[in-house]
């Protein structure tokens, strides 16, 4: 008798008891005890006399302190994300938002002394053993202290966030969470959150396509004047602190977080705008398909067949250890473990909070991963992609912790990798020509995602922060800036647009980084450069992709790829020869 998967998540296994557990709120009281001894040690270093002794001892607390605060924060995500309707769960958010404020106050002191230290006893100092092992991020620290202002202006501008910056992405978080949608169905109207409404967005329908989407419109536009508040205000936050630091770029903080170069940046979009056309003839070839003269933003995602075919849950999760088990049997022991141990939250019910995310408990080596998975081939997709985070974490954990913090980029790389050998396995299985065009339909909707929706959110992003440093920006202004961002990254392939759109993604609201949307794009199109390089190498593959996921927190994008893959990601012939690939499933689905 077949196995079957329990889709709820265990959390017990980590703190009993939920947001109510004594167990974590003695850790956390534990974790404040060590922050305030790491901060001491901190304080009481001196620059111009420290040893490396000393400086060691410092990074074995950081280390420490660090890991069990992620295990915290990753603890309360999970809370507020499997019920927005945890009072409890909110007030821990608060409470998380606090410890990252004392924790960056620490770093911050860090950095500055690093800064201090003159440049010959510095490379004396990275000559110790343990010292070498964290030069790239120490290294980083001590440069990153030198762009911004000093302990204290900085000590404050933390303080001040807790509640004037990640206030704001709290205050949106609540909103969506309290919001319902309306959807007629059978002649009455029923109440979904906004995640389970967005579901139906697939529906082969175009009538309930259309109801869905109108619904959702009118629920955000309800909400337009306050979530508009949310995302002035942090973009504001956002603006004053980098004009303190005579910081003019807005892409400053977000490149320096992802580690790359503005060329690299510059590079990826070039060669996708470039090769934009044959993603325009797919969304117009479906247009026809679905009898319409263009596509309808509700539409871009739609089935091309009324037969949706639905797996179970279980069925989903063999499908993605068995094809995972053909590239890295090792990442399919790690996927069948988080199966079989309860690691995942898929559960399709009300009073989640919307989309999907894998977060990491360093502390005792686990991993937890959240969506809501109702059948469809996009939900093992998304399965396939937060257990491909969890597995670059898995690799890690060994890893000292201060060379664990890889940026995002990188780590859509693994995920997207993961989602990538599913997609290609589905295609490959397919037992008709309809059931093949589906699937390979649902591979081209990744590329229309990352190549025009992703580039909308970029553009959009780009547009609203050079208008937001002249004032609040109206609700009315951000639709039109909305729809002119969508209009350019589609390059007008589609006949309506989504004006909330920068209401509804989440991904605007997020302060932990800001620009959460060229990542995404960089992850994509690297993961098909190292998937084109798995199927080149074949058996040999998978210690060289381990050893890449286990540098990803310790070199700049541009050094990891010229290191594992031996290309150089500022020109466009990679980005060019790795969209390629995903022309060529156009292609195919062209002759189809």
């Amino acid at each position: 008798m077949q196995q079957t998967y329990n889709p709820t998540w265990d959390l017990e296994a980590i703190f009993p008891g939920g947001s109510e557990s004594e167990e974590f709120h003695t850790y956390v009281a534990n974790v404040q005890d060590d922050m305030k001894k790491l901060l001491k040690a901190v304080n009481s270093f001196k620059p111009d006399e420290g040893n490396a002794a000393d400086l060691t001892a410092i990074t074995k607390q950081l280390e420490s302190a660090w890991k069990k605060l992620r295990e915290a924060f990753a603890f309360v995500s999970c809370l507020s994300a499997q019920d927005v309707k945890d009072v409890k769960a909110t007030l821990l958010v608060g409470k998380r938002s606090s410890l990252k404020a004392e924790m960056d106050e620490i770093r911050t002191n860090f950095e500055q002394k690093l800064a201090k230290i003159n440049d010959t006893k510095w490379e004396e100092l990275l000559k110790h053993p343990e010292l070498k092992e964290l030069a790239f991020i120490l290294n980083e620290n001590r440069e990153k202290a030198k762009e911004k202002l000093s302990v204290e202006e900085e000590v404050l501008i933390n303080d001040l966030a807790v509640d004037g910056y990640h206030g704001w992405s709290q205050m949106y978080d609540t909103i969506v969470g309290n919001m319902s949608v309306e959807i007629e169905e059978k002649g009455e109207f029923k109440s979904y959150s906004v995640g389970q409404a967005s579901n139906k967005l697939s529906n082969p329908d175009r009538a309930v396509r259309k109801h869905v989407f109108e619904q959702l419109d009118k629920a955000w536009k309800g909400q337009a004047d306050i979530v508009s508040q949310t995302l002035n205000h942090l973009a504001g936050f956002r603006l004053q602190k980098y004009k303190h630091r005579d910081w003019e770029s807005v892409l400053k903080e977000p490149l320096a977080i992802n580690r790359m170069k503005q060329e690299t940046l510059d590079a990826m979009w070039t060669a996708i705008t470039k090769n934009k056309k044959h993603f325009a003839a797919y969304l117009q070839k479906k247009a026809e398909i679905l009898g319409q003269e263009k596509l309808s933003m509700y539409d871009i995602g739609a089935p091309l067949s009324d037969s949706v075919k639905t797996t179970s849950y279980t069925e989903g999760a063999d499908f993605i250890v068995n094809h995972f088990r053909e590239f890295s049997p090792k990442m399919a022991d790690f996927a069948q473990m988080a199966f079989d141990k309860r690691w995942i939250e898929a559960d399709d019910r009300p009073g989640k909070r919307p989309g999907g995310f894998c977060t990491s408990f360093p502390d005792s080596e686990q991993t937890r991963i959240f969506m809501t998975y109702s059948g469809t081939s996009s939900n093992i997709s998304t399965l396939a992609h937060e257990l491909g985070h969890a597995y670059h974490q898995h690799v890690m954990n060994d890893v000292n912790g201060l060379n664990q913090g890889y940026a995002m980029n990188v780590a859509e790389t693994a995920s997207t990798f993961a989602e990538m050998i599913v997609a290609d396995a589905s295609v490959k299985s397919a037992e008709n020509k309809q059931e093949k065009m589906a699937l390979l339909e649902d591979k081209i909707q990744r590329s229309i995602a990352f190549f025009m929706n992703i580039h909308a959110r970029f553009i959009f992003e780009n547009n609203f922060y050079e208008e937001r440093k002249q004032g609040l920006v109206p609700v009315s202004r951000l639709n039109e800036l909305m729809v002119d961002a969508q209009k350019e990254a589609y390059i007008d392939s589609i006949e309506d647009y989504d004006p909330n759109f920068w209401a509804s993604k989440l991904h605007f609201h997020i302060t932990g980084t800001p620009f959460y949307n060229f990542p995404y794009t960089f992850g994509y199109l690297f993961s098909l450069g190292i998937y084109a390089y798995a199927k080149e190498k074949g058996g040999s593959f998978e210690d060289d992709y381990i050893a890449l996921l286990r540098d990803t927190g310790r070199m700049n994008v541009e050094d990891l790829a010229q290191k594992h893959l031996n290309i150089d990601l500022t020109k466009p012939d990679f980005w060019e020869n790795a969209i390629k690939l995903c022309v060529e499933d156009v292609n195919e689905f062209l002759s189809l």
